[in-house]
């Protein structure tokens, strides 16, 4: 009977001794445990700054095939689509009729040539009789003007010759210069005329091949006013230009930016680099659309913050919540201009040793006392270079986007 008293008591003081313990510490309330974040401590570094904007292909060399005669198409002496060379036979027009111009151009020129041999004749003996009166002072003159005449005889009719072999030659029409030549316009027997509108064919030079690129004039202005200021240095591997093909690989071999035009085009705003190509392989051709990654100088002091990091109120402001040392959420407004990889660059804001939360942001807010669970360096090249994304202080971005790369990570 005693033991089941005792059982059935020990419930009852265990929840009696819990209830007066509690009772006890009424007074002091726990302390709510601090939430956890993770947090990206920035650096500073060089980085090359550059631009993506779009352009079209466009050959070296471009040479359109035209008829200099009239007459039929005899032969054509190419493959459409083959390597020719400069001077190579394309076609042979029929020249049976230019011939024949050319060999009585010939018979002409051996006439006055013989007319010629006469009057020297002529002119040296009455040139010896005048001497000794036998032939009149005028006999001797008329000689020697005959003379002159034949001479000039000769010389018109060499130049008729001439004149007719330039035509002969011109009924085999060969290429102009060295390149890749394209689909024939005739066949053989088609009547062709001089300088007819439509081409026989085209020949174009792929190597090196030409890219021309369109930017923005405002973005020139703000180019050289980073320059200005020193906000920007200009640098050699600023100045390398990489090629994107359609499909976003990269074309093997860099271009070099050879030509900037002198003039804006009124209706875009715009104006054209030309940038030239090493195309061996003639994987480029003319009139493909590409995009170019060019340089347009190095930042030395960059600062870059993970998207992760920065808010956007309605407004289009960013900030980001920044741990303070003494482990307090501090809210601070930030200035960015264009993203680098999956990063922002930093304009004004944030500096070097900031610590930015990344992951937690959702149960912290600005004053609240945060336990940093984790650190991440946010420095170091994107793992690949991304468009940009326009920003209230990158507004005029045009058709082309933002990209950027850290110095001497090319």
């Amino acid at each position: 009977m005693t033991s089941n008293v005792r059982r059935r008591a020990l419930p009852v003081l265990a929840a009696l001794t819990l209830a007066l313990a509690a009772c006890g510490g009424g007074g002091q309330d726990a302390e709510p445990p601090k939430p956890a974040v993770t947090v990206a401590v920035l650096e500073s570094g060089p980085v090359t700054l550059r631009r993506e904007l779009p352009g079209r292909t466009s050959a070296w060399l471009v040479a359109e095939v035209r008829p200099q005669v009239n007459g039929l198409v005899a032969k054509r002496l190419f493959t459409e689509g083959d390597i020719v060379e400069a001077g190579q036979p394309l076609y042979q027009i029929d020249d049976a009729s230019y011939r024949a111009a050319a060999n009585s151009a010939r018979a002409q020129l051996k006439r006055a040539e013989a007319t010629l041999v006469a009057a020297r004749l002529t002119a040296r003996r009455t040139g010896e009789l005048v001497e000794v009166s036998a032939v009149s002072k005028q006999d001797h003159d008329n000689a020697v003007a005959a003379l002159g005449q034949a001479e000039a005889d000769v010389g018109a009719a060499r130049a008729a010759l001439d004149a007719a072999n330039v035509t002969l030659g011109y009924a085999r029409i060969t290429s102009p210069i060295n390149g890749r030549i394209g689909r024939s316009s005739v066949t053989q027997g088609a009547l062709v005329t001089a300088n007819q509108p439509q081409a026989l064919a085209t020949v174009q030079q792929l190597d090196p091949i030409h890219v021309d690129l369109t930017q923005s004039s405002a973005e020139l202005l703000e180019l050289r006013r980073s320059l200005a200021e020193g906000r920007l240095e200009r640098g050699e591997e600023a100045m390398a230009v990489t090629i994107l093909m359609e499909d976003g690989s990269e074309f093997q071999h860099p271009g070099a930016l050879k030509f900037s035009e002198v003039a804006v085009d009124p209706r875009t705003g715009s104006y054209t680099l030309r940038v030239e190509v090493p195309n061996p392989d003639h994987v480029l051709m003319p009139g493909m659309y590409v995009r170019a990654m060019l340089g347009a100088g190095v930042r030395k002091d960059a600062v870059l913050v993970p998207q992760r990091g920065i808010a956007r109120d309605p407004k289009g402001n960013t900030t980001a919540m920044v741990v303070n040392a003494e482990g307090v959420v501090e809210q601070r407004p930030v200035v960015v201009s264009r993203t680098i990889g999956d990063q922002w660059l930093v304009e004004s804001g944030l500096a070097a040793g900031d610590r930015v939360v990344i992951e937690g942001l959702q149960k912290i807010g600005p004053g609240a006392a945060v336990e940093v669970t984790e650190e991440v360096r946010a420095a170091g090249a994107p793992a690949a270079v991304a468009p940009a994304t326009a920003t209230a202080d990158a507004a005029d971005a045009g058709d082309a986007t933002d990209a950027a790369i850290p110095a001497g990570q090319e």
